[in-house]
């Protein structure tokens, strides 16, 4: 395909991507289940070209910004919190599910090598974090069950790989050392965890010294490549590394973005996640036809693969299931026994995280990656996008009505630890009321600034009002927020008509639209208060 011809490609497959946003958002469908079932309906369109891609390339362009947008947002209290359960997701059910498929796939196809069969299994194990994000931003969870889900999708990649790799080099070789196996994720992890360090340090410092809007975003967006790239370039995790790079940048990126460079950098960095996700899905969808083609069409895949397909859906399914409801009913007398006072466990999260184990890219590109002489590659590529079209069109589509039935919806993700949003606004309104006491007169003690005194003096008697009875206020504040909205609207459409009639400057017209803008933005964010 020429490179214009390409061009044009890519930007009707974008065209495509608004279209199925669109349709998911008017039936209420999941955006990653109806991203993908488009891009298998579009990827079989008469006259469309066959896409091939590298899985490395594919890898690199993707993951590493999906994983920051991730990582970005992590709340290292809580992330530390439940660390003991993520990583017993994040490693023990990777582990176990590898176990649980290669064992069913050998059993239903004795001929295929056993090191063979746990390549399948390290292919399909890790539940991605593309297709976490997409179901996930989707629903509401209570905080715990939200943590543990989008923590296990940042760190499983690493062990997904490493078992990958040890089961493709015993298939190709004959030679296998659980041992070296096992020091070899240590120090992947470990080595990965010290570039992110590196990374997301000099990305600070050098953030801290960056006073330009579009080259601090620049530094900012290129910071998940860098880290990937300078991990995978010293033989270490890049996923480990992208991960704690993207930690540390959530974590201070308020002391080194200006109000100005986060809401443009946010904006910018939405949309890039959007069209990548997308895309993402899109590309699942084009590459399954390269599949089904290889192997003969669909009825003779389905004829020769489809039994053993089954039989890996399946366990994927059902080994996630018996890992969580195991160790979850054996937290609790483990815990105790060294003193401890754990939640006791729920049967309805319990079902909620072993229905949520959606894979995607991953998945996708470490069965691309295969060596054209592996046993069972087929296999693999027809068992690894099966599994994909499964977790996300069935468990990922069903998920916001299994939450409704199971009673599970999420409230405000708060604790007792915590400030609500009522108790933090006063607290924030009396520090500022006391800046501006301290400002407000002169030396003689003369009111230079009546009218800040008078504003902040309001907003903290509103903020006590509030605090003490904020059921009872809540009608009066949306009333008073649809007040200011509507004045913004006006103020904006005058603006406008003083713009057509030629009576001001765009440059102008420009500064006070800017102005408007921060102005509804407050508003609507007050309007609604936390999410």
């Amino acid at each position: 395909m020429a490179s214009t011809e390409l061009f044009k490609f890519v930007l009707l497959l974008l065209v495509a991507i608004l279209a199925l946003e669109l349709i998911a958002r008017k039936l209420r469908l999941p955006s990653a289940a109806a991203l993908l079932a488009g891009g298998v309906g579009i990827a079989f369109l008469p006259g469309i070209p066959a896409v091939s891609f590298d899985p490395e390339l594919v890898l690199m362009v993707f993951l590493p910004p999906l994983l920051m947008d991730g990582a970005f947002y992590t709340v290292w209290s809580e992330f530390r919190k439940y660390l003991g359960g993520i990583l017993w997701l994040a490693v023990g059910a990777v582990v176990f599910t590898t176990l649980a498929v290669g064992v069913t796939v050998h059993w239903v196809l004795p001929s295929l090598p056993w090191a063979a069969c746990f390549a399948l299994g390290a292919v399909v194990s890790p539940p991605d974090a593309v297709a976490a994000k997409a179901v996930l931003g989707k629903v509401r969870l209570p905080r715990r069950l939200m943590v543990l889900l989008e923590g296990e999708s940042l760190l499983n990649d690493a062990t997904g790989l490493v078992l990958f790799r040890f089961a493709v080099a015993a298939a190709l070789t004959g030679a296998f050392s659980a041992q070296g196996a096992l020091m070899s994720f240590a120090g992947l992890a470990l080595g990965g965890i010290a570039v992110g360090l590196l990374v997301g340090a000099a990305l600070i410092f050098a953030l801290r010294h960056i006073d330009h809007v579009f080259l601090a975003i620049t530094a900012a967006c290129l910071s998940p490549w860098a880290a990937y790239i300078g991990g995978e370039a010293v033989h270490v995790s890049g996923v480990m590394s992208v991960v704690t790079c993207g930690i540390i940048f959530g974590w201070y990126q308020h002391d080194v973005f200006s109000a100005n460079v986060r809401v443009r950098s946010l904006a910018f960095w939405q949309v890039l996640i959007f069209l990548l996700e997308a895309l993402v899905f899109i590309l699942i969808g084009f590459s399954l036809r390269g599949v089904i083609e290889r192997l003969g069409g669909l009825e003779q895949t389905v004829a020769t693969l489809g039994v053993p397909i089954l039989a890996v859906v399946a366990a994927v399914v059902l080994s996630r299931f018996l890992w969580i409801y195991a160790t979850d009913y054996l937290r609790v007398p483990l815990a105790r026994m060294v003193g401890r006072r754990p939640l006791p466990a729920s049967a309805k999260a319990s079902f909620l995280l072993s229905w949520a184990g959606m894979r995607g890219v991953v998945t996708l590109a470490i069965a691309l990656s295969l060596p054209e002489s592996m046993p069972g590659r087929d296999l693999t590529l027809a068992a690894a996008f099966a599994v994909i079209l499964v977790t996300v069109l069935v468990q990922g589509g069903t998920m916001g009505p299994l939450i409704r039935w199971l009673g599970l919806n999420g409230g405000e993700h708060t604790e007792s630890t915590h400030l609500n949003e009522a108790e933090a606004s006063l607290l924030i309104d009396r520090a500022q009321l006391e800046v501006v006491k301290a400002y407000a007169y002169d030396t003689d003690g003369t009111l230079i600034h009546p009218r800040l005194l008078e504003q902040y003096t309001y907003r903290l008697s509103v903020s006590e009002r509030y605090s003490a009875a904020p059921q009872a206020m809540e009608g009066g504040r949306r009333a008073h927020y649809d007040v200011v909205l509507a004045a913004v609207a006006a103020g904006r459409a005058e603006l406008l008509r003083l713009h057509r009639s030629g009576r001001i400057h765009d440059e102008l017209l420009h500064y006070i639209e800017r102005d408007l803008d921060l102005q509804q933005i407050e508003a609507e964010n007050d309007r609604q208060g936390p999410a």
